[in-house]
C-alpha cells in the first residue's frame, strides 16, 4: 500500500502495543506500524505490551501479505550486558525480515554495520535530530530515515529535506513530552528509572506550582503538555517534505488507535484526491470529542507557549487504560554512609582500560568571567565555558575568550556549544570557530551535528553529557569520530557505571558535584510568571528569589532560564562525589566534572578547593550542601 500527491509517497504510521492489537490495525488503511519486541525498546514499563519472537515473526509475514511495512522499535540504551544479547536479537530481526529498525543508541547503529545486518536504521526521535549537520552525519552513517526532533518546525524541516533528500518521520498525533529528545534524567534521578531505557515514571506529570520573585502562582501541571494534533494540517506536512505521518500511541487500546488511524487515513485520502477543495475541519469533531488531553500542534509552527500546556485529566490517570498515575511527587534520596560502603564495594576490583593512564583531572563548567578567572586562579587542570548560559549572565564573547585564554597558563579551556543546535546557531558557532582560530584547548560539544561541522577546524573535541553514552560500544562510536573524550550518561546507575568504564576504551569523564540539568526544555516555565497572578508570597529556601522554583510538598527545583530563552530544570539537591573519588579514579574516570553553573564564586572556589585536596590522595574537608543537601543521584541505585 502506498499514497502519493504528485511525486512525494506518503506513509501513515501507525503505533501497535500488542499483537492482538496489531491484528486489527494492520487492516486498516495505515502503510506500515511500528511496535517494540520483548526488549530494548522504551516502552517497557506495562507489562503484556510489546511482541514476543513469534509474534514478531508473524506480523512482519501479515503485514507482507498485506504490502504493508513493520518497523521495530530498538530504542532504548543498552547496558553492558546487554550487547550480546541485542547482537543475537539483530539477528533475529534480520531473518525475520522487518522493515527498518527505529534506533537511539549509536551502540545499535554500531552492531549493525560490524555485524553485516541487512536492517535499514531510521533515527529515533531520541537521538534528537535537531539541524542539517546530524542529518547529513547520520545519511554518512548510513541511516535512511530521521524522526525529527519534537521541536522541529515544519518550516526547518522543509529546509533539511531539501538539503539532503533525507527521509522525514514527524509525530501527527499523540503524547508528547516537554522535554527535548533525551534530554530528560529526572526520572533516573528520583527513581533510579531512566527514561532513556523505557522506564520513565513521569515526574513532568506533577502538581507543581511555581515560585518566582516572592510569588506563588497558580500553575497547576506546568509541565504537562497537550497531545500533539496535525489533523488540519495535513497539507503543510505534506509541503514541507515529510514523508511518514507518525501517530503516537503503543500504550493505547485497539478501539483508540484505529480510531485515529481511520480520521487520519480519510483525511490524507481526501486531500490526495482533491487538495483545493480540502476540507481541512472535516470530522474534527469526532476527535476532539474522544481525545484524551486536549490538544496543540506544539512546535510544528512555532514556539506554541504556554497554550501547549494541558490540564485536562491530569492527575486523575485516565489517560491510561489502567487507570493509574505513573507517580506521584517523590525527594531526591540523601547521600548516606551505608549507601556509599555499598558503591565501594561495587567499584572494588573495577579497572577500566584508563584506569592506569595517569592521574584523573579536575574540570570545571562555568557561566560567568568572574567564575572563569576565579578558576583559573585556582589552577583546575581544565575549564569549560558554557554553550547554554544561565540569565542573568551574557554569553562569553570573542574578547571574553580572548581574555581568559591570556591568563589560563596552564589551565586547559574549551569552549561549550548550546546542548540545542538550530540552523542559527551553527552558522553563529561557525563564523566564531572559522573566522580566526581561537586559542582555546578544544570544543566540548552537545550533538552530533557539531561533531560534523565542526571536526575539520583543528579544534581537539571532548563529548559532552548530552551525547548519552551509556556503554563502550556508544563511547567508541564518537571516539571514531574525533571525539579524544567523552562524559558519561547522568543516567548511569551504580552496577552500568562500573560496567561502561571496565570496557571503555575512550577516556572518560563524570559530573562528581553541582546540580546538573535533569530537565531541558525549549518550553519557557518564565511566561507562567508574565501572565498569571499571583496567589501568595513566599520566599525561595535555597536559590535567589530572580530564579523560578518548581514546588511539590516534597522540595523545591530551580529553573534557570539560558540566553536562548530554553529552561533548564535542576535538581533541587546537588551531587556530592567527594566520598568516592579515589574509588572512580581508581576505576577508571579520567576527568571529574564539577557543574558551577549556578554557584558564588566563593562557593565554588571552596567546592574546587575541595576536589583539589582529594584528588591529591589527602582528605579531603567536610563541604556543607549550598542547596537542600546532597544526593548521589542515579548512583543511589543499582
Amino acid at each position: 500500500m502506498s499514497r502519493w500527491f504528485g511525486e512525494k509517497e506518503i506513509e501513515l504510521l501507525a503505533p501497535v502495543g500488542t499483537f492482538e492489537i496489531f491484528k486489527e490495525v494492520i487492516q486498516a488503511p495505515c502503510d506500515a506500524v511500528y511496535f517494540g519486541g520483548p526488549a530494548f525498546n522504551m516502552r517497557l514499563m506495562r507489562k503484556g505490551y510489546n511482541f514476543s519472537l513469534e509474534e514478531i515473526a508473524e506480523a512482519v509475514r501479515m503485514a507482507h501479505g498485506l504490502g504493508k511495512k513493520v518497523y521495530v522499535t530498538v530504542n532504548n540504551l543498552l547496558n553492558e550486558t546487554e550487547v550480546e544479547g541485542a547482537k543475537e536479537y539483530l539477528r533475529f530481526l534480520e531473518q525475520a525480515g522487518v522493515d527498518a529498525l527505529i534506533v537511539q543508541d549509536f551502540a545499535v547503529l554500531s552492531l549493525v554495520q560490524e555485524m553485516g545486518l541487512n536492517l535499514p536504521l531510521h533515527a529515533s526521535v531520541m537521538m534528537n535530530v535537531q539541524n542539517l549537520e546530524m542529518v547529513k552525519a547520520l545519511q554518512e552513517l548510513g541511516v535512511e530515515r530521521c524522526v525529527t526532533s519534537r521541536e522541529m518546525d515544519l518550516q526547518t524541516a522543509r529546509y533539511i529535506h531539501s538539503q539532503t533528500g533525507m527521509e522525514l518521520e514527524y509525530f501527527i498525533h499523540g503524547d508528547m513530552c516537554v522535554a527535548h529528545g533525551a534530554s530528560c534524567s529526572y526520572s533516573s534521578m528520583v527513581f533510579g528509572m531512566s527514561s532513556s531505557r523505557g522506564k520513565c515514571m513521569k515526574p513532568c506529570r506533577w502538581d507543581y506550582r511555581i515560585k518566582k520573585d516572592g510569588c506563588v502562582y497558580p500553575a497547576e501541571f506546568p509541565l504537562a503538555v497537550k497531545d500533539m494534533y496535525m489533523y488540519e494540517n495535513i497539507p503543510e506536512l505534506i509541503e514541507s517534505g515529510v514523508c511518514s505521518f507518525k501517530i503516537e500511541g503503543r500504550m493505547r487500546d485497539a478501539s483508540f488507535v484505529l480510531m485515529l488511524v481511520n480520521s487520519y487515513a480519510d483525511a490524507i485520502d481526501r486531500y490526495i484526491a482533491d487538495p483545493v477543495g480540502f476540507d481541512r475541519s472535516k470530522d474534527a469533531k469526532h476527535l476532539y470529542e474522544n481525545r484524551k488531553r486536549d490538544f496543540s500542534t506544539a512546535y510544528a509552527f512555532g514556539k506554541p507557549g504556554l497554550s501547549n500546556i494541558n490540564r485536562r485529566y491530569e492527575g486523575t490517570g485516565k489517560f491510561y487504560s489502567t487507570g493509574r498515575v505513573f507517580s506521584t511527587p517523590t525527594p531526591e534520596r540523601e547521600l548516606s554512609d551505608q549507601r556509599i560502603d555499598e558503591i565501594r564495594t561495587q567499584l572494588l576490583g573495577v579497572k577500566g582500560a584508563k584506569s592506569a593512564a595517569g592521574a584523573a583531572c579536575l574540570a570545571v563548567r562555568v557561566n560567568n568571567m568572574d567564575q572563569a578567572r576565579m578558576a583559573i586562579e585556582e589552577g583546575v587542570d581544565e575549564l569549560y565555558l558554557s554553550g547554554d548560559v544561565f540569565l542573568p549572565d551574557l554569553p562569553f564573547t570573542r574578547e571574553d575568550i580572548q581574555s581568559l585564554c591570556a591568563i589560563k597558563g596552564g589551565t586547559k579551556m574549551y569552549l561549550g556549544l548550546p546542548r540545542m543546535m538550530t540552523e542559527l546557531h551553527m552558522e553563529q558557532y561557525r563564523q566564531l570557530l572559522s573566522r580566526e582560530k581561537l586559542a582555546i584547548d578544544g570544543l566540548l560539544v552537545t550533538n552530533l551535528g557539531a561533531i560534523h561541522a565542526f571536526k575539520d577546524l583543528g579544534y581537539p573535541m571532548i563529548g559532552d553529557t548530552s551525547l548519552n553514552v551509556y556503554n563502550h560500544l556508544a563511547a567508541k562510536f564518537y571516539g571514531n569520530q574525533g571525539l579524544q573524550r567523552i562524559a558519561l550518561s547522568s543516567e548511569l546507575t551504580a552496577e552500568h557505571l562500573g560496567e561502561a568504564l571496565t570496557y571503555s576504551e575512550l577516556p572518560l569523564e563524570m559530573i562528581v558535584h553541582g546540580s546538573p540539568t535533569v530537565m531541558y526544555m525549549e518550553h519557557d516555565l518564565y511566561e507562567n510568571t508574565e501572565v498569571l497572578e499571583p496567589i501568595g508570597e513566599e520566599d525561595n529556601r535555597y536559590v535567589d528569589n530572580s530564579v523560578l522554583v518548581l514546588m511539590t510538598d516534597k522540595g523545591e527545583n530551580p529553573v534557570y532560564r539560558d540566553r536562548n530563552g530554553r529552561n533548564h530544570l535542576l535538581l533541587s539537591k546537588e551531587l556530592n562525589y567527594l566520598p568516592l573519588l579515589r574509588e572512580l579514579a581508581e576505576a577508571g574516570v579520567s576527568c571529574f566534572r564539577i557543574e558551577g553553573a549556578t554557584y558564588k564564586v566563593s562557593d565554588l572556589q571552596t567546592i574546587i578547593r575541595a576536589y583539589q585536596q582529594a584528588l591529591k590522595e589527602e582528605a579531603a574537608p567536610h563541604l556543607e550542601p549550598v542547596y537542600a543537601g546532597y544526593t548521589l543521584g542515579a548512583l543511589q541505585f543499582n
